[in-house]
């Protein structure tokens, strides 16, 4: 029998080839009846990987296409497509100039030509033109403040997409009267298109007292030339688009499920809808590892407890690392001296907040093993440095750049 650190990281391997977009938009497209010049803008963490697809199916009948992805998130030159990468989390200079580049391609569209839009998450920060009389200053301040103030991804992109010239379904007014078909990776819980990507091609169920509300939560603090665009409305009807989803959280879950079944596990999905602070979350979730183990409920050996969602962290120190890592830290003090215990948490893009790990995997020995090496678990989740000390003891998960981005999925393995 391997051991279960083996377990989980067959696991995680399983759960991000199984959820590389490529055979969902594949089906996408198959179904989609194309009708004239095709053009194509892809946009989010998987905008290569969606692009390529796309490129080997349509072949010649691409006129052309654009893909805007994060820095090192492409894999190569694709034919009649150019390719750019911009910053993220935090949108740059080059996210502004590939975006004009999108706009000047969607406003030479005819009713002769159909766009097909591929949106994967990231596209907030990815894909940005500011509205006449704000500047890009005034995106990376709000995400800043955002991005730091534990707000959820819904939250945010009420705000960001006020201010925008491309989201809140600007960018498919921009294309008419050509017809827009979006096929869309959802790292939204619950599927809520107009927050995907803050909803280029999607009308806003936001309105202004909503986003005002978020405004006031997080009490962000805001220009006044910023504040009068938080007083206008944005589009309620597009009348160009057709929507296809193609993935979401609820398919990470499932294959989770499907690998934890095949090496031996009983698995059980308790959520797709995680959304809260990540310290907590793991202090959660090893209560329930601890009682599992110790027979005080109703999961019976082996079993993989599975969740999936988006947590946030609200920064309160000065350390590195992302959601995911400071999850699992925060559940290693519940499963201190637990044998046969191991969480992990894994974010499906392979990039946990501004750090090049996807996640971190800690079990029964991890507090152990930071004592070895003076580290204060405590101190450092005070700090937000789980990257530092996950990497100490060989507890980050590392894949690079997966192709894919449909939110987090934590798994309890208990046997």
């Amino acid at each position: 029998m391997q051991s279960i650190r083996s377990d989980a990281e067959l696991m995680i391997k399983n759960i991000i080839a199984d959820n590389m977009p490529r055979q969902a938009v594949e089906v996408a497209l198959k179904e989609h009846e194309f009708s004239g010049r095709i053009y194509m803008v892809a946009i989010g963490k998987a905008a290569w990987t969606m692009a390529k697809t796309a490129s080997d199916f349509l072949g010649d009948r691409l006129e052309k296409g654009i893909v805007v992805t994060k820095y090192d998130h492409s894999q190569g030159a694709l034919p009649r497509i150019d390719i750019y990468e911009a910053g993220h989390p935090v949108s740059d200079e080059n996210t502004i100039s590939a975006t004009h580049e999108c706009v000047k391609l969607a406003k030479g569209l005819t009713d002769q030509d159909e766009l097909l839009f591929l949106v994967s998450g990231g596209g907030s920060a990815l894909f940005e033109k500011p509205l006449d009389g704000l500047t890009l200053e005034d995106f990376k301040d709000v995400t800043t403040q955002l991005l730091a103030s534990g707000a959820d991804i819904v939250e945010m992109n009420m705000v960001r997409k006020r201010f925008s010239s491309v989201k809140a379904g600007r960018f498919a007014q921009l294309a008419a009267p050509a017809q827009v078909f979006a096929v869309i990776l959802s790292d939204v819980l619950g599927d809520r298109l107009d927050s995907i990507a803050s909803g280029p091609a999607v009308p806003d169920k936001s309105s202004v007292e909503d986003a005002q509300k978020v405004v006031e939560k997080y009490n962000l603090e805001l220009t006044e030339q910023q504040r009068k665009y938080m007083l206008v409305e944005t589009p309620k009807e597009i009348d160009n688009v057709e929507i296809v989803i193609t993935g979401s959280v609820r398919t990470l879950c499932e294959s989770a499920a499907k690998t934890a079944k095949e090496l031996g596990y009983t698995p059980f999905v308790l959520t797709t809808l995680m959304n809260c602070e990540a310290a907590e979350a793991g202090r959660l979730l090893s209560t329930i590892a601890a009682d599992t183990q110790n027979g005080r409920n109703s999961f019976s050996k082996p079993c993989a407890i599975i969740t999936g969602g988006e947590t946030v962290v609200t920064l309160k120190g000065k350390g590195k690392g992302g959601r995911n890592q400071e999850l699992a830290l925060a559940a290693a003090k519940g499963i201190a001296e637990l044998d046969q215990t191991l969480v992990f948490s894994l974010g499906s893009d392979g990039t946990d907040g501004p750090t090049d790990a996807a996640g971190g995997i800690t079990d029964g020995k991890t507090v152990a093993n930071l004592k070895k090496q003076g580290i204060d678990i405590d101190k450092i989740l005070a700090d937000n440095d789980a990257y530092h000390a996950l990497k100490a003891i060989d507890g980050l998960i590392i894949t690079g750049p997966t192709g894919t981005n449909v939110n987090d999925v934590t798994v309890i393995l208990c046997r």
